[in-house]
């Protein structure tokens, strides 16, 4: 760390050597005396060394990692901030209100701090960000917390709408009390996508949001409404069919339309948002559809994409949504702040790593890839993607043929973050930068925290190191993300970084141009409907507003832009 560039904050204890009320310094005679107090010389000198003491460890750049973390605030082009590093210390004791509750999104209290660390911690490890939440968002989150807690597990209404479930009663709805459960489905990066849509859509329409724990929900985040659970209790009636829900239910809602099924007739009403939902599933982002949707008590919500990207084009949501989000590309940065806490047991792999590896430098760039080819790597063309796209993009530097570079005035230090389940690029890069010094005289060292060879979604340990390193890429300053991948999607929105994002390539090809800089920070919703509800015709839902445009990495996708 570069210790001249820590803001020092001014010593404004009061002086041992002033006299109270008036300022005036104490005059001492030989003896030490002042309206009858005695100072002697040795405990005189004793304070003289206990004032410098302090003085020296407050403005120096001694510091422990239990009390000072270091913030870096490098940021790139595009808008993105000031393109210089801002380092700074700040005594975790001393961390604001304002802080740890990331401008207001999170509720000040009601959680048991010990039993989630990372909840009001976050700030200490991510640089600040501009990027502040509205204050309708704010007042919502707040009333969405006080219903969660009023109609949540454990409550007279959740019971009295179990009771009416179980019976197998119409599932009509409820003046005060209704519900979405989430089923916890598909991989860990579109588990997280998905959830947040959900939780959107809860908020949209006042429900309560409970989380089905699938495997290992509860072992990876932490509960974020205080004073209740959003965890779907293991008694809940349809627990044992949850992971049953396909296309071909017949209660869902395609399905229900398609047999004429009333939903005021229905115990319940599964929504099939999954990538292979078919036309009738996709009326769920129609207009008058979600009317006659609203009237269930009883949402049960499976998918394994962003849908949030088509909610904005439902004319019921638009006002709503403009006022929580005035900057439209902000929806997953808050949302995924909001909801996602890691669990101690996965915040120490994050804070362990960071602080090894990450604090100190300069400025950190994170590379994420994802190789969708069928056969095993490593491959020639996605070392050769990485490179081209890292080094003309000046997010890393060329190296020179010489053995020894001249030497550099305060060189910076890059820190280079390598996700990946293989491991070969990642030691290509480094033995890089090792063997060879850099053209701009940067040290550039290269990490990467697991290599677990192939994606293995259902074991627990797997998950939490791939939730830890998507968090640790959400640290870094630039980012560059493999196209088509939610595990890139979930790092950029949690970060609140615009990406370079790596183009699939295409016949073991480099693509030209091998990466660009996206236009938003928010993830692709890889299979939207192409429909008009209004017209009632296929259409383009890309051109339908202008903060709904398709994607960079997958033409046909949607994303909110601002």
């Amino acid at each position: 760390m570069d210790m001249k560039r820590i803001r020092r904050q001014p010593y404004t204890s009061s002086d041992p050597l002033k006299g109270e009320g008036d300022g005036d310094a104490l005059s001492f005679s030989s003896h030490g005396k002042k309206h009858g107090f005695q100072i002697s010389i040795p405990v005189f000198l004793l304070l003289v060394c206990f004032v410098g003491v302090t003085l020296f460890l407050v403005t120096s750049g001694v510091h422990r990692s239990d009390f000072i973390v270091t913030i870096a605030g490098a940021s790139g082009a595009g808008g993105e901030g000031g393109g210089e590093t801002d380092t700074v210390s700040k005594f975790r004791n001393s961390f604001t209100n304002q802080d740890k509750t990331l401008g207001g999104l999170l509720a000040a209290s009601g959680f048991d701090d010990q039993s989630c660390l990372s909840r009001y911690r976050t700030g200490l490890y991510r640089r600040n960000t501009p990027h502040k939440p509205s204050r309708h968002l704010v007042q919502r989150l707040r009333a969405h917390e006080s219903l969660q807690k009023r109609c949540g597990p454990g409550t007279r209404p959740y019971q009295k709408a179990v009771e009416q479930l179980r019976s197998g009663q119409t599932s009509k709805i409820d003046q005060d009390c209704n519900y979405l459960v989430w089923i916890s489905y598909s991989g860990l990066g579109n588990r997280i996508l998905t959830a947040a849509s959900a939780f959107l859509y809860s908020l949209l329409t006042n429900r309560v949001l409970l989380v089905d724990r699938g495997k290992d929900m509860d072992d990876l985040f932490c509960e974020p409404f205080p004073e209740t659970s959003w965890f779907l209790p293991f008694d809940f009636p349809l627990k044992d069919k949850l992971s049953n829900f396909s296309i071909t239910s017949e209660e869902s809602y395609g399905n229900m339309l398609k047999n004429q099924v009333g939903v005021d007739k229905a115990n319940f009403v599964y929504l099939h948002l999954d990538h292979d939902y078919n036309d009738n599933d996709k009326l769920f982002f129609c207009e008058e559809d979600q009317k006659t949707i609203q009237n269930a008590r009883w949402l049960i919500l499976r998918s394994d994409v962003y849908f949030v990207p088509s909610l904005f084009l439902n004319s019921l949501f638009e006002d709503e949504l403009n006022e929580l989000f005035p900057a439209k590309d902000m929806v997953f940065h808050h949302l995924g702040r909001y909801l996602f806490h890691p669990t101690n047991a996965v915040w120490g792999l994050i804070t362990r790593y960071y602080d090894s590896y990450m604090a100190k430098a300069d400025e950190r760039v994170g590379i994420q890839v994802r190789v969708f080819e069928v056969e095993r790597g490593p491959f020639q063309h996605v070392l050769d993607q990485i490179i081209s796209c890292t080094q003309s993009e000046g997010l890393l530097p060329q190296t020179v043929s010489d053995e020894i570079a001249p030497p550099a005035t305060n060189p910076k230090m890059k820190v280079v973050l390598f996700t990946s389940l293989g491991i070969e690029y990642y030691e290509h890069v480094r033995s890089m930068y090792w063997e060879k010094p850099t053209s701009s005289g940067e040290i550039v060292s290269v990490f990467q925290p697991s290599y677990e060879g192939y994606q293995q979604s259902g074991k627990k340990n797997h998950n939490r190191k791939a939730w830890a390193e998507m968090y640790l890429l959400s640290l870094t300053d630039k980012l560059v993300t493999s196209g088509w991948s939610t595990f890139g999607y979930v790092a950029q929105g949690l970060g609140g970084l615009k990406p370079w994002i790596m183009f699939r390539p295409e016949n073991r090809t480099v693509p030209n141009p091998p990466c660009r800089r996206d236009v938003s920070m928010e993830p692709c919703f890889h299979s939207p409907p192409y429909y008009d509800c209004k017209k009632k015709e296929g259409t383009d839902t890309g051109n339908l507003v202008p903060h709904v445009r398709h994607c960079n990495d997958i033409s046909w996708g949607l994303k909110i832009v601002d």
